[in-house]
């Protein structure tokens, strides 16, 4: 078998930037202390798996939603302060005595709320002098937890909303509104629930955390082996077979991950070392892992948190969601694939040796770990309509009845209690991130700042829808230089949303814009957190693998415009508008991965490419709307088609 060569390494094993390594900001705690940590991780996980299937009602006991959410706070507030690091110099073998403080003043911020919000409920916007200090003090835990975690970017986006909240009285013109008191402005973000404890912290301990949970558990009765089995299997014997790997094997991954990051690391110390023995160039190896892995936010079933946000801000069952980004998702990995298969072709590079790899009946038979509890998801979460968390926890039932059953996939105890464990440190992440979300949120609604912004962006593209989606497009990208997609679509959904969808836009098209284009951040330089990490395993130039990134991905920045002007891409109009608009960008985007890779049978000249790439935009872009519309694409792909005959004559 493959995976007694090619082996998955431990997190620990990679050696990536501090940017992204978490072993560079956490302590090395003693034993006592690391207990706790420990303790606290699995605590997390388990309270979310408790919340998720409703185990309260189990025993009639009433608790409200905030009390549940304070817990959570409380426990990831108090793990950040005692397993991270003050400063990266820190020796972090102690926790200094602050961070007691901090842990502590954690317990009783998120206590108060936890034992006393059955009667705030009543009253919570009474002016007391406790819990203005209580507010102010959770605010200032935020974002030092958040400076510990991400870094000072998050940290400034958030005290730039307070201060505009505070200070909104004196800005000029349409961003001049009354503002409120200090005491008033802390209380409302402690306690009122379009505060720290709003959407975006609310949706992680919902249901994020439960789907976090399944990944792991997955991973626990060995799925992530299945998954690179399949993949090398399906696609290692063609050419530029270990790029192809990397490339399924990163969307399978991200069907029950949604993270970019976790994606590069799972699979890239397998799928990079293969790419460049086969003949890839390292950075051309790190570009394609990243633009893989980048993927797993948008693929169904299981997407990255803002698929969920975006459940949430619509009001619409995930379900809906989910299926309205597959034909868009299906869209970014076959171009990503068919610029791998001619690159390949380019270099001539051929597949892996048949004898080294998995046998696909062998993998079927073993393919039930996975096949079981992801059919099980779909199942409950795309037909039947369960609820998302819910979903995620039947899964996990089905993960673990199927693990047991064979001793190659049984979980010990000790590997079960470590996948609990490892679901509890993203989640704490997580959880910080989506706390300063909430702080945003909160400053904008508080002062009133996402209705006046959408008139202003309105004023200013003077009634164009396209010169607000480039604007939307632009602030996503500069935005994504240092924040989380999460972050990103939390703060444009109330800012830009509105004025999107009042110049006629479908509203879902109108968040998955904002959505993808704050993906991209991902795999855009200067600040991309996957590509980072690729070119860290790959130990090659950061700057040529965000190149290569970005041309690998280029028709990411494109399927954004393309939904919102042909809704049949997200499932919106009859069956027949949507085959026809799907296969028409499908269309498009294959005649456009051809002139940005400059190669079919023989390399293309300058002309040739550029007129297969305005071939692809032109067939991509272009609605079916009339009669002109298919004579115009008519002809594009009529001159994509007479290129590629003409060099198939000459060359082949």
């Amino acid at each position: 078998m493959l995976q007694e060569t090619y082996t998955l390494a431990e997190p620990g094993a990679v050696s990536l930037p501090a940017a992204v390594d978490e072993s560079a900001r956490r302590r090395a705690l003693g034993p006592g202390v690391k207990v706790v940590e420990r303790g606290l991780a699995v605590a997390l996980t388990v309270l979310g798996g408790a919340w998720a299937l409703e185990m309260h009602t189990w025993f009639d006991l009433v608790v409200f939603k905030e009390q549940y959410l304070a817990l959570l706070v409380t426990l990831a507030l108090t793990a950040v302060f005692l397993g991270t690091k003050a400063r990266r110099s820190e020796a972090g073998r102690r926790v200094p005595w602050h961070d007691w403080i901090g842990a502590a003043l954690s317990v009783v911020v998120g206590g108060y709320i936890v034992v006393r919000y059955p009667d705030l409920v009543y009253d919570l916007g009474t002016l007391e002098t406790h819990r203005y200090v209580l507010g102010a003090v959770a605010v200032v835990l935020v974002l030092e937890a958040t400076r510990r975690t991400m870094g000072w970017t998050l940290v400034i986006v958030g005290v730039t909303f307070l201060l505009y909240a505070k200070f909104s009285h004196l800005f000029p013109g349409m961003l001049n509104v009354p503002s409120p008191s200090w005491q008033r402005l802390a209380i409302y973000l402690y306690l009122d629930k379009n505060g720290i404890l709003g959407l975006p912290v609310d949706v992680t301990g919902t249901i994020v955390i439960a789907f976090i949970l399944f990944g792991s558990i997955l991973y626990a009765v060995k799925g992530d082996i299945v998954l690179t089995d399949f993949a090398l299997a399906a696609m290692g014997r063609y050419r530029g077979g270990p790029a192809k790997v990397s490339v399924v094997a990163s969307s399978l991954f991200g069907t029950v991950s949604g993270s970019a990051v976790s994606n590069v690391v799972i699979d890239g110390p397998i799928t990079i070392p293969m790419m460049k023995k086969s003949g890839y160039p390292g950075h051309v190896a790190a570009a394609i892992e990243a633009v893989a892995s980048t993927g797993g936010q948008i693929m169904p079933p299981v997407m990255g948190i803002t698929a969920f946000l975006i459940a949430e801000f619509l009001s619409l069952p995930y379900a809906d969601v989910a299926i309205a980004a597959a034909i868009p998702a299906a869209l970014y990995y076959l171009a990503l694939f068919a610029q791998v298969d001619l690159e390949a072709a380019k270099r001539g590079l051929t597949g892996l040796p048949p004898t080294s790899l998995p046998r696909v009946g062998h993998v079927l038979l073993r393919g039930w770990v996975f096949i079981i509890p992801v059919s099980i998801l779909f199942w409950t979460l795309m037909i039947d309509g369960w609820q998302p968390a819910r979903s995620a926890m039947a899964a996990i039932g089905g993960a673990l009845a199927v693990g047991v059953l064979h001793p190659s996939t049984r979980p010990s105890l000790r590997r079960f209690v470590l996948a609990l464990e490892d679901a509890g440190r993203t989640v704490f992440d997580l959880v910080v991130i989506t706390l300063v979300a909430g702080i945003v949120i909160g400053a904008l609604q508080v002062s009133g700042l996402g209705f006046n912004f959408s008139l202003l962006l309105l004023k200013l593209a003077g009634g164009s829808s396209v010169v607000l989606l480039a604007m939307t497009a632009a602030v996503c990208i500069f935005l994504g230089m240092g924040l989380p997609t999460g972050v990103i679509y939390v703060m444009l959904a109330v800012l830009v949303g509105p004025a999107l969808t009042q110049l006629g836009m479908v509203p879902l098209a109108a968040h998955l814009f904002i959505f993808y284009f704050g993906m991209m951040s991902m795999i855009t330089p200067p600040v991309c957190m996957a590509t980072y990490a690729a070119a860290a395993i790959a130990r090659t130039d950061f700057w040529s693998t965000g190149w290569a990134g970005m041309r690998l991905g280029i028709v990411a920045y494109v399927v954004p415009f393309m939904m919102v002007y042909q809704p049949g891409l997200i499932i919106e109009g009859s069956v027949a508008d949507v085959v026809m608009t799907s296969v028409k960008c499908a269309l498009g985007v294959l005649v456009f991965s051809f002139g940005v890779v400059g190669f079919l049978y023989a390399p293309l000249g300058p002309v040739p490419r550029a007129l297969l790439v305005l071939a692809g935009v032109v067939v991509m872009l272009t609605p079916l709307t009339d009669a002109p519309a298919m004579v115009l694409i008519g002809v594009a792909l009529a001159l994509a088609v007479a290129l590629v005959l003409w060099q198939r004559q000459r060359f082949s």
